[in-house]
Formats: structure tokens, C-alpha cells, sequence
């Protein structure tokens, strides 16, 4: 397949028109395996909801995750691109389950993050997300358009960490199966980091140890602030290709890196880059923020390693920069050949909880 081929299947509206050589697929509770004409097969028991309209009716939309368990949503055998992921549940599942993907039959995860927190959604909070890659819809529509390529095999799970099963997770998942992809090609990997930043160096790590050939396509960051007054004055920086002290690219704020200015005036907004949706300041809580930025249209290119980090500085009463102790979970997009090093291990449910 050429390089034209593929751009045929991630259809921008100028390529609309353009035919591709492939098959759609979309695997859902009513038809797991994408197979064709496999979908609405399922037989209603008298106690459901579809037992009055018999088969073909909604028999079976949603599934239940167990507790303690991993549930497959999706494996897919050939070659192809995974276009787009919608699905829905209850909120208790955003940090207490964790999504991974695997390709080509990879031992470990590309993708290993809280539900929540892969769709933008941190905190363990529900909010709206109006971005090109990821948007979160009333109430509660995860979607994610990231294409995600595979050769040989595709396998989607979620793990229930927490202690009751979890009923009601809705589900799509869009692909196209094609002949075969061209080389050289990058496959879509997301990690998630949690950490307290300290004052004697108020830095989080939101990616390190990759190696590879590849570019970063987006930061999430989920933020707590546990101290009073501004709390974005701190730089991202990205080390690329052996930088050690300094790193290439700089930036000059938090609020500056996710687009916008001057403590964002207080107000909060989401277009389809970059985004500030969230701010919670509830009297007696401490105040949460939500911040995205998604490098589509400037990735950040690496030929053989990349770190990426932010600071968390504030003010001093004299004018001086501060260092603060706040409570940061982010989550890195990126595209790389593989293979990929293993992830850091993700730490378990009562620390993932929003603090």
C-alpha cells in the first residue's frame, strides 16, 4: 500500500471523494468480533428489555465489567487502522478501570492509561472535551479519532480495579481492514503518569525512557493545586535525540503550551487543539484543572529518544518565582516504530485516586 493509499482511509474533507481499498468493520456488544453480517445476533431472555421485539431488537448494547477482571473489546487478526473508539459508563470507572491496546501481538501494552484520563477526562471527572482527536460529549461520549494502525493483530482490553463490577459500558469500535501498510509507519502509543511535585525540584516527568523513531502528538494533563494564588507558571521542555541538561524546545508557561495567556483570565474553553475545560474551585476542596494540547498540525519529531517534562512554579509575594507542591496525572500521545520499551508500572487504584 503507498503512502496516497493511506491517506485515503484518514479521510480529511478534501479527500472525501477519494476511494479506498479497504473493508469498514465496527465491533460493538452486538456484534464482538466485527465479523460481517455479525451483528444483532443475540437471542432476548423474558427479562430483557428486547424480549417483547425478539432478536435484531437491542438485545444486547452494553456489557458489564467485572470486578477484578480483564474484559476484551476488541481483537482484530489481519492488517488495518482502527478509526475511531466511542463508548460510555458510569464515572467510577474513569481511574478505578485501565485501558490498554496491544499490536501485532506484542507482549506489552502501546497503550496503557485510566479510562478517563486517555478521553481527556481526569480527576475522575465528567466534562465536555471539543478537540480534533478527542471529544467527550453529553453526557459522557468518549470518542477518540487517533488512527491506530496495525499489521497483524489488534487487541483492546480494560482492566476493573476497583472493588464492585461496574454495569453499563457502551461501545463502537471502527476499522478498516486493507491489504497490507507502508513502511515506515508509526503505531499509537499513550502513557499515564501520576506525581507530587516536590519543592526542592517542582518538576513531573510526563514521558521518558522512549526509544525509537517516532513524533508526539499530544499532553494531558490533569492538575491539582495545593496551594493558594497561580500555579501555571511553569515551563514544559522537550529532550530530543540525547539532549541531556537543556532541552531543545522550551516553552514559556503552562497556560502559554495549552494556547492560552496572562492565568487565562479566569475562564475556561476547548477548541480543537488546545483546551483549558475544566476549572473546579468548590469551596473547601482544592482547586482541579484540566488542560490539553495536541500537536496534529506540529508533532514533535524524534529519531531516537524523547523526554518531555513540566514544572510547577507559582509566585512568591516578592515577585519571584515559587516553587509548588501540586498533584499532577498527565497523559502523553505519541506515534513510534516498534518495538517500544515497557511502560513504568501504572500505580494501583488507591493511589490513582484524585487526592
Amino acid at each position: 500500500m503507498s503512502i496516497d493509499s493511506l491517506l485515503r482511509l484518514n479521510l480529511g474533507l478534501g479527500a472525501i471523494p477519494l476511494i479506498a481499498d479497504g473493508e469498514t468493520r465496527s465491533i460493538s456488544p452486538e456484534n464482538p468480533t466485527g465479523e460481517k453480517g455479525g451483528g444483532a445476533k443475540a437471542e432476548p431472555t423474558p427479562e430483557n428489555p428486547a424480549s417483547m421485539l425478539g432478536r435484531g431488537w437491542k438485545v444486547r448494547p452494553c456489557i458489564t465489567l467485572e470486578s477484578g477482571k480483564t474484559t476484551t473489546i476488541a481483537e482484530i487478526e489481519g492488517c488495518g487502522v482502527i478509526q475511531h473508539i466511542w463508548l460510555t459508563v458510569s464515572e467510577v470507572a474513569y481511574r478505578a478501570c485501565i485501558l490498554r491496546m496491544y499490536w501485532d501481538g506484542e507482549p506489552d501494552p502501546s497503550v496503557e492509561v485510566p479510562l478517563g484520563d486517555f478521553f481527556c477526562c481526569g480527576h475522575g471527572l465528567r466534562y465536555e472535551v471539543n478537540s480534533l482527536p478527542i471529544a467527550v460529549n453529553p453526557v459522557g461520549g468518549f470518542n477518540s479519532y487517533f488512527p491506530k494502525p496495525f499489521r497483524k493483530k489488534a487487541l483492546i482490553t480494560i482492566e476493573n480495579q476497583g472493588q464492585s463490577d461496574i454495569p453499563g459500558l457502551y461501545y463502537q469500535i471502527t476499522y478498516t481492514l486493507v491489504p497490507e501498510l507502508p513502511d515506515p509507519i508509526g503505531y499509537f502509543h499513550a502513557q499515564w503518569r501520576m506525581s507530587m511535585t516536590r519543592r526542592e525540584h517542582p518538576e513531573h516527568v510526563i514521558l521518558d525512557g522512549v526509544k525509537g523513531r517516532g513524533h508526539y502528538v499530544g499532553t494531558f494533563l490533569a492538575w491539582t493545586q495545593l496551594s493558594n494564588g497561580w500555579w501555571g507558571e511553569g515551563e514544559i521542555k522537550f529532550y530530543i535525540d540525547g539532549d541531556t541538561d537543556h532541552p531543545t524546545i522550551c516553552g514559556t508557561g503552562t497556560e502559554d503550551y495549552v494556547g492560552g495567556a496572562w492565568g487565562f483570565g479566569g475562564k475556561t474553553y476547548s477548541t480543537p487543539f488546545l483546551g483549558y475545560p475544566l476549572r473546579k474551585a468548590e469551596p473547601g476542596e482544592v482547586p482541579r484543572h484540566a488542560l490539553y494540547r495536541f500537536h496534529i498540525l506540529d508533532p514533535i519529531r524524534f529519531r531516537q529518544d524523547i523526554k518531555v517534562t513540566i514544572q510547577a512554579l507559582g509566585w512568591w509575594p516578592n515577585y519571584k518565582f515559587q516553587p509548588l507542591t501540586d498533584d499532577i496525572a498527565s497523559t502523553a500521545y505519541w506515534y513510534q516504530t516498534e518495538p517500544h520499551k515497557k511502560f513504568p508500572e501504572t500505580p494501583p487504584l488507591h493511589q490513582r485516586w484524585p487526592r
